[in-house]
């Protein structure tokens, strides 16, 4: 249930000429190496690159690139701007003059670009890479050309840097250069977004170099990214068997572990009886782990148009009375591990949605919150499959839908907008044999539903502007086989 993360670090102050020689790199390197291993990341780690090296490097990161959800790139040593366009300098780069060094360093844009047209979603770039190099100096007499010049990062990328522009880094003098060893310090902070952590690297580096430097960051990023999610202590709160609750074992013996065995048969007449039989004291006097598997199974149950398990949803509130908080949880918490989880404790490829507006209606209760926040930690890990990451507390979502009038009266859906992106897109399970776009009929409240389940977002919190004044009835075209899911 891990990310796939992939990461290139480069560490060069071996430098050929004596006067450009780095003390930290290499440890700074191998320190961020260490580092990302422990968050899962799979790193290819170099130091004291050629820049034939740091080409070969760069094109085994691409071929891993298109396989992983996160690729990052990190390098410590010299950088620098020559006519408005950065460069990560080689141990074999030229210093001795502005055109030999610019021919014999790997332009940073060559891997930015080699990074945007992979299909990870997740970019980071982190350049600890404006150590004051005294030939640079020479070249430059204006101190706004030092350092690197700001880059605007594609969508999906976070450019990080080590100073502001016209900066220069301090090398460090212990173990790592300053800005790497703020950095070390914050990168493991478990579940903050990724811009917190880098809020919380410049105050740790204004302090470390008191007030001398100051880094910064430009962002592209479509969702939230978190360095260390805490996944893994919430999933220890059940057993193993309850997450894979196809090994689950049941004793008929036990009320629940009864009804438990009924709701798995498909066959209304045995489901519906069996869970209207449940009383408060069945669920008062089971364990965790029979309430968390009980609670996943009255979901699918319900998915499957058991009118009990669905009364059981809609009603929560009542049927749950006078059972104590932990045990509510557990029944909530099944539910909604269901939704996005398979029998084998594996992320749905599909989710199971038919029933989820239902059971997310009970966020809006505080003192469920706790449910919430688990299912929100359990999906950290897939955070790219969202628009917004389900469980989490946020306020309403808006979308943009943009419409056209045919001749008779019907509005036909020409763009679906998320923070300015049009979101329509080609269903890749659908069965589609022709370029040309035919669309399907549908009443408008089926067409919010449809939105709200295609991209994970509860209708409560989903605020729909459209360009058109419809009813619940009016009715609407929304192109066949397409999607709005987040692929």
């Amino acid at each position: 249930m891990n990310r796939k993360m992939v990461a290139l670090v480069i560490g060069n102050g071996a430098y050929n000429d004596n006067n450009a020689l780095l003390v930290n790199p290499k440890n700074d390197a191998e320190d961020v190496t260490s580092a990302l291993e422990k968050l899962d990341f799979s790193v290819i780690c170099k130091t004291d690159c050629t820049s034939e090296e740091i080409d070969r490097a760069a094109k085994t990161f691409k071929e891993s690139l298109n396989s992983n959800d996160v690729g990052l790139f990190y390098f410590a040593g010299h950088g620098m701007q020559i006519e408005g366009e950065n460069f990560i300098t080689a141990i074999d780069t030229d210093f001795s003059e502005e055109f030999s060094a610019k021919w014999s360093s790997f332009p940073l844009n060559k891997l930015i670009d080699l990074m945007e047209g992979c299909s990870n979603k997740t970019n980071i770039i982190i350049l600890d890479a404006c150590r004051n190099n005294p030939y640079v100096r020479a070249w430059n007499r204006d101190v706004a050309v030092r350092g690197l010049a700001p880059i605007f990062a594609p969508k999906g990328t976070i450019i990080a840097y080590s100073t502001s522009p016209g900066e220069t880094a301090s090398d460090g003098s212990g173990q790592n250069g300053a800005y790497t060893e703020a950095l070390l310090k914050h990168l493991n902070k478990t579940d903050t977004p990724i811009e917190n952590v880098f809020k919380r690297v410049r105050n740790s580096l204004s302090l470390i170099t008191k007030g001398k430097q100051t880094s910064w960051e430009h962002t592209s990023l479509m969702g939230d990214f978190f360095f260390n999610l805490s996944l893994g202590n919430r999933i220890d709160k059940y057993s193993k068997s309850a997450i894979s609750d196809e090994l689950f074992a049941l004793d008929e013996k036990l009320p629940l572990h009864e009804i438990i065995s009924k709701l798995k048969v498909h066959d209304w007449y045995i489901q519906n009886p069996s869970i209207r039989a449940v009383t408060s004291n069945d669920l008062k006097e089971s364990d965790k782990d029979t309430l968390f598997v009980l609670g996943r199974n009255i979901y699918q149950a319900a998915c499957g148009s058991s009118d009990g398990s669905s009364d059981f949803i809609n009603n929560f509130r009542t049927k749950t009375q006078g059972v104590d908080k932990d045990k509510v949880e557990n029944i909530l918490e099944g539910m909604l591990f269901e939704i996005f989880f398979s029998s084998k404790g594996d992320i749905r490829n599909s989710f199971k949605l038919s029933r989820f507006n239902a059971v997310f209606e009970l966020q809006k209760h505080d003192d469920l919150a706790p449910s919430f926040e688990f299912i929100s930690e359990c999906l950290l890990p897939f955070q790219n499959r969202f628009y917004v990451i389900p469980g989490k507390p946020i306020n309403d979502v808006t979308v943009a839908v943009t419409t056209e009038k045919n001749s008779v009266g019907e509005y036909k859906v020409t763009g679906v907008y998320y923070e300015g992106d049009d979101v329509i897109q080609v269903d890749p399970s659908a069965h589609v044999f022709s370029d040309e776009v035919f669309y399907e009929p549908m009443r408008y409240n089926a067409f919010l539903s449809m939105l709200s389940e295609d991209m994970i977002i509860p209708r409560n919190f989903l605020s729909i502007d459209i360009d058109a004044s419809l009813s619940g009835s009016s009715k609407v075209l929304f192109p066949y086989g397409h999607t709005l899911n987040r692929t």
